[in-house]
């Protein structure tokens, strides 16, 4: 029976056994549990009961689980929808997750990994049904007229949902997971959650599990006693003791060794930890906060991060945009990196040109803040004057702006834009996710061309190597429609360069390897993101996880 207090799960799953099988595993979780065995019943479900999350089969015997979500976002229900799917069913779970699905349970799964899945997406629902209460003269929209908010700037809208997620989860003790590119602010989030707590008044202890080593990373973490090992020539508290009370966190957190993790899953769960060569347990309250620059799901997949720590970890997700899909934040940012370094260097500089500032928002910005700050530097400390120009700028902005256009394609480049009123709500993402910026390599040049066999649209590389000129034809990006497609090379034209009429069309590669070296390629630019590089590509992961174990599975034969 609804105590009419507590959350509702609705469970939609056709098949009875499970169904009960599901309901048994959440019946001592804190919330009521709705049932349906169809599409058309679990949306008579979401209309009157409202559930706060839902657990979906994606095949049912009336519609698909992709068709209940599309109708539930119709009808305006805010639900967290987890998707339940069969093994071996990746394209549905990642469609799932485009759909709006938080996560995906893939069947079959232990209790633990269900009630972990639950409370996640119960905790967060409850946070972003706080999101529309926000009052009106709250810091976010204080940050609207300053473009100023605890460390951020910039009013985009890809910026806003960030602060709303920061002003709701900040009073909370539930795990914050921060995801985001290097140089996208990862620390300044953390840093900002913290001081919006009730926290505040105590420390925030930020740890680099990358920057730390292996060895010593348990001692950094929990503190040692003397004799604990050699050179612990006295006892010491690590970041928990020092974090008691206030805010832990933990940067780079796929980096932490595999043992390591589960000392630190227990100490999450418990609250306690035990110092290094000590059998006394100490308890301190502490909220975690963590991020990381890799794709975590990836690294579970890949068996470098524990499944159940991420579970514990991954409440409250916060994506960090990339600069260059902020638009004018760019120039905000510039402007305020313009001011303060100038101060520094007692220099005389107010504004940039207006040349310099298209350049700065045409330019794709691999190393996000961290990057615009060094530029930013560097023009101040070398140079004299009152504005900055586009002379100024140090490589690889020291190109016309023409340039600096080729050398993201169209469907990379940042938008020009300033954001205008807040999103309906928490969850809203910028369409235009991380991507490649280009392509690399001396003595090398991506160009559009109308040349005979280049279809409107494509490119054709030339350069020179080895006393040799190359000129690689490829197809245009809108018509590609597979991995194969999107890299693989038509034909390569090598002619000597003391005699250019000399032309000989040479056979690479087997169809097959193309793809391969393609797709490993691709992923090797996106830092191993194999979801970032499945984005570039135009398909989905999932091809990509599929292709690399048969090629894996091929070379064992």
């Amino acid at each position: 029976m609804s105590s009419g207090n507590l959350p509702k799960i609705l469970i939609v799953e056709d098949s009875p056994s499970l169904m009960r099988c599901y309901e048994a595993y959440l019946s001592k979780e804190s919330c009521d549990i709705l049932l349906a065995e169809s599409g058309g019943k679990a949306l008579t479900l979401l209309r009157a009961e409202r559930p706060a999350v839902v657990l979906l089969d994606m095949r049912l015997p009336d519609m698909d689980g992709l068709e209940v979500i599309k109708q539930a976002k119709a009808m305006k229900v805010a639900c967290t929808f987890i998707a339940m799917t069969a093994h071996g069913s990746a394209n549905l779970a990642e469609e799932s997750m485009k759909a709006g699905a938080l996560d995906y349970l893939e069947k079959p799964f232990t209790r633990d990994r269900l009630c972990i899945t639950a409370r996640n997406a119960l905790d967060r629902a409850r946070l972003l049904s706080q999101l529309d209460g926000v009052e009106e003269d709250s810091e976010i929209y204080h940050a609207l007229d300053s473009g100023r908010y605890y460390g951020f700037i910039g009013a985009s809208n890809e910026m806003q949902s960030v602060y709303r997620i920061i002003e709701s989860a900040s009073m909370s003790k539930a795990t914050v997971f921060i995801t985001g590119e290097s140089g996208t602010g990862k620390e300044v989030c953390a840093h900002a959650i913290h001081q919006k707590s009730n926290r505040r008044n105590n420390n925030f202890v930020p740890l680099n599990c990358a920057a730390i080593p292996r060895d010593l990373m348990e001692s950094e973490i929990f503190g040692h006693v003397k004799g604990a090992f050699t050179g612990a020539q006295s006892s010491r508290d690590g970041a928990a003791t020092h974090a008691d009370g206030g805010t832990l966190f933990l940067d780079e957190i796929g980096e932490m060794d595999m043992d390591l993790q589960s000392k630190l899953l227990r100490f999450i769960q418990t609250g306690t930890f035990q110092k290094v060569g000590s059998n006394r347990l100490e308890s301190v309250d502490v909220r975690f906060v963590c991020a990381t620059n890799r794709d975590p799901l990836e690294q579970v997949r890949l068996g470098t991060f524990r499944e159940d720590l991420y579970y514990r970890l991954h409440v409250i997700p916060i994506s960090l945009p990339p600069l260059r899909v902020r638009g004018s934040d760019v120039t905000d940012i510039a402007r305020n990196f313009l001011e303060q370094f100038n101060k520094e260097e007692e220099k005389d500089f107010t504004c940039f040109t207006p040349e310099a500032e298209e350049i700065f928002l045409a330019y794709p910005w691999p190393g996000n803040i961290r990057q615009l700050q060094n530029v930013v530097r560097n023009v101040v400390v070398l140079n004299n004057g009152i504005e900055v120009a586009a002379a100024m700028l140090p490589p690889p902005l020291n190109v016309s702006l023409a340039e600096i256009r080729e050398m993201t394609p169209d469907c990379e480049r940042p938008p020009v834009r300033v954001g205008s009123g807040l999103p309906s709500n928490g969850q809203g993402r910028s369409a235009r996710e991380s991507s490649g910026y280009g392509v690399g390599g001396s003595g090398f040049s991506d160009s559009v061309s109308a040349h005979s066999g280049v279809e409107a649209g494509g490119y054709q590389r030339i350069g020179v190597q080895d006393g040799q000129y190359f000129s690689v034809t490829a197809s245009p990006r809108k018509t590609q429609k597979s991995a194969s497609a999107a890299l693989s090379v038509i034909q390569q034209m090598i002619f000597d360069k003391s005699n250019p009429s000399s032309m000989e069309t040479v056979v690479i590669k087997e169809l097959w390897q193309v793809e391969k070296d393609a797709i490993e390629e691709a992923i090797k630019a996106c830092g191993d993101n194999i979801p970032k590089a499945a984005r570039c590509l135009g398909v989905s992961p999932s091809t990509i996880y599929r292709k690399r174990q048969h090629w894996q599975e091929s070379d064992q034969l």
